[in-house]
């Protein structure tokens, strides 16, 4: 039980526009430590409904989710945004850098938010960050100044800054071409193997869930299988 970071509890979902729909139906599961999982599912299967959950970002519906053991249930605004900052790492389809601030000052940023270490740690953290994804050499440079495929790996940066529990993907390769999907999976293997990083992955891409050690998989609302 203790390697259990995250789990959803009969999760239901229901949108009220105009009609009442019921989107998710009592999804369960639970992840462990170090997997490495994926969830697929074609569009309107409920997949980036359940991730929004899952991230404490929608917090109207019913069931539970555990993050790290811990029920987000009641908990206010403020409690869960730090949460999501100092439990969780974010890498969505685009990479959403600021083009005003060098990649490393971005790399930064969630630790700053976070003020659990100085800026000198933060500095230190995510630079370290950035070499071990082999784009330490980009640190000075403006964010509007680098490649796509170097972006979403500054991304991964970021979302690695504050040592989370999970990191979790919203079709991270989605806008990449096949060279910088190879790329961006190796580093998410890597992560996993290496570095017993805790990986969810919403992905359309089929080839890309086929190599992660689990999928699950939704159907209208349902997970099916996983």
């Amino acid at each position: 039980m203790q390697d259990i970071i995250l789990e959803a509890r009969h999760i239901n979902k229901y949108f009220h526009d105009p009609v009442t729909t019921q989107v998710l139906t009592d999804v369960s599961f639970s992840i462990r430590k170090g997997e490495f999982t994926s969830v697929i599912g074609k569009s309107g299967s409920g997949k980036s409904t359940l991730l929004y959950i899952l991230s404490t970002m929608d917090t109207d519906y019913e069931g539970e989710v555990l993050i790290d053991q811990e029920s987000m249930a009641n908990k206010t605004d403020k409690a869960l945004a730090l949460i999501r900052n100092e439990k969780i790492g974010f890498v969505f389809q685009f990479h959403y850098l600021l083009n005003e601030f060098s990649v490393l000052r971005n790399v930064m940023l969630p630790g700053l938010k976070l003020g659990k270490y100085s800026a000198q740690e933060v500095e230190h953290n995510a630079m370290q960050r950035l070499e071990m994804l082999g784009i330490g050499h980009l640190a000075t440079k403006m964010a509007n100044k680098i490649s796509g495929g170097e972006k979403q790996r500054v991304a991964i940066a970021r979302a690695l800054v504050n040592n989370p529990h999970i990191i979790m993907g919203d079709e991270p390769t989605g806008n990449l071409d096949k060279k910088n999907s190879e790329i961006v999976f190796d580093i998410f293997r890597e992560l996993t193997q290496e570095h017993n990083q805790t990986l969810l992955i919403v992905t359309h891409d089929q080839s890309f869930a086929e190599r992660t050690g689990r999928i699950l998989e939704m159907e209208d609302g349902k997970l099916i299988s996983g």
